[in-house]
């Protein structure tokens, strides 16, 4: 006779600590307000000069990697302490279906956009693919190996990079803690804002031979950026354990934030007198190399949005933000396109599009993420309805006599 089957249920998701993980909608909804934050920031409209930094030295662009950061290091943080290596498969993965993304964004960006910004004549376009149109071969073999990085092409490949060093970061953490892992952060930072990047780029330029000018390999300084992603790890693993940090912060730490915020804010808007001002404060509210005072606000921010999370979640939790978060990746990609189109709609040395055809776009845009964001939740519910509630298990046979 065969051997008895053995039932097993799986389990769902689990803290560190042994206790349900359950779904944080709210950072959901954040991510997708980051995301409508980011299209209107990048959509060649007059809304873009409106949402372009109003809260102080903050974007949207942070915002984003500091919460895909978190629910990362959230979802996996007690599998990097189990199982490291279905871990590093798991993120290799779907770090591989980023590059594919990547790969389909570079295809449509130097094929249609290039071409038609060349016979249109459409500067927006050409000026932002003139080093590809000068050296296309450098330009292709460059972007494959995330060394070239257009405008609008840079966050994606530093995202990648990101996920790539994850898992290794999470085992890490997962034996021996943050502590450590904060300190070597926070010192990479600290280099980066002494040329660090500018050094590593010259051993790239001499390892590879590509002659890529350290302008045309983003606008994002990694090193500096790599700050934000590593602290929001942190407190993403953390919050699957327990209370986050700023829970044991003194009393006067969130007034006092606030307070920092509304100075900042001042500066952003030149209310505070012509000494202190975003361009007499130069690289130290950089946003690309991530300033020590622009750090200082990002801190401060993340202390007031903690301080009040309940009226926080209550805003944000609503649609289409929900549904726009949980395909953030996928509406990421999306929105570039269509900033693409949007690019090539201007003509001559018209930088912004008004009334109907900037109202026009905007829909179109709106309307285009939303429907791939509900395609990707649909193709989630198709992959969860095709693996089954319990598996059959059988035990090792015997061996024949």
């Amino acid at each position: 006779m065969g051997e008895p089957l053995t039932i097993t249920r799986t389990k769902p998701s689990t803290s560190i600590l042994g206790g349900p993980l359950q779904r944080r909608p709210e950072l959901d909804a954040l991510r997708g307000l980051f995301l409508v934050w980011m299209t209107l920031t990048h959509l060649p409209t007059h809304f873009s000069d409106l949402v372009n930094q109003p809260f102080g030295f903050l974007s949207s662009a942070e915002g984003f990697v500091f919460l895909s950061a978190l629910l990362v290091a959230r979802l996996y943080i007690r599998q990097a302490a189990e199982d490291e290596v279905s871990l590093r498969n798991k993120i290799f993965k779907r770090t591989f279906r980023l590059y594919v993304y990547h790969i389909v964004l570079l295809t449509f960006a130097f094929t249609a956009a290039a071409s038609f910004g060349v016979a249109a004549h459409r500067l927006a376009l050409t000026n932002l693919l003139d080093f590809y149109l000068a050296h296309p071969l450098t330009a292709i073999l460059g972007s494959l190996l995330l060394v070239y990085c257009p405008p609008l092409l840079d966050i994606l490949p530093m995202y990648m990079i990101f996920l790539l060093m994850t898992p290794y970061l999470l085992v890490i953490a997962a034996r021996r803690g943050w502590k450590g892992i904060l300190l070597g952060s926070g010192f990479i930072w600290l280099l980066a804002q002494f040329g660090l990047r500018t050094w590593m780029h010259a051993l790239v330029v001499h390892l590879t031979g590509l002659r890529i000018p350290l302008q045309e390999t983003g606008a994002f300084n990694l090193f500096a950026w790599q700050a934000v992603w590593i602290t929001g790890m942190a407190l993403g693993a953390t919050s699957a354990r327990g209370p986050l940090p700023f829970s044991r912060l003194p009393r006067f730490v969130y007034p006092l934030s606030a307070a920092i915020c509304l100075f900042f804010i001042g500066v952003r808007h030149d209310w505070l007198g012509s000494h202190l001002t975003q361009q007499n404060l130069g690289l130290a509210l950089d946003k690309w190399q991530i300033g020590p005072l622009r750090l200082l606000n990002l801190l401060a921010f993340g202390c007031v949005l903690y301080w009040a999370r309940k009226h926080v979640s209550r805003l944000v939790q609503i649609e289409p933000l929900l549904t726009l978060g949980k395909a953030s990746l996928e509406v990421f990609c999306a929105h570039i396109v269509f900033v693409f189109v949007g690019l090539a709609l201007l003509s001559g040395q018209v930088d912004q599009l008004h009334g109907v055809d900037a109202a026009i776009l905007i829909v179109l845009t709106f309307t285009g993420l939303l429907l791939v964001a509900l395609r990707e939740s649909w193709r989630k519910q198709q992959l969860r309805a095709a693996i089954p509630p319990w598996r059959p298990i059988r035990p090792a046979s015997a061996p024949n006599p």
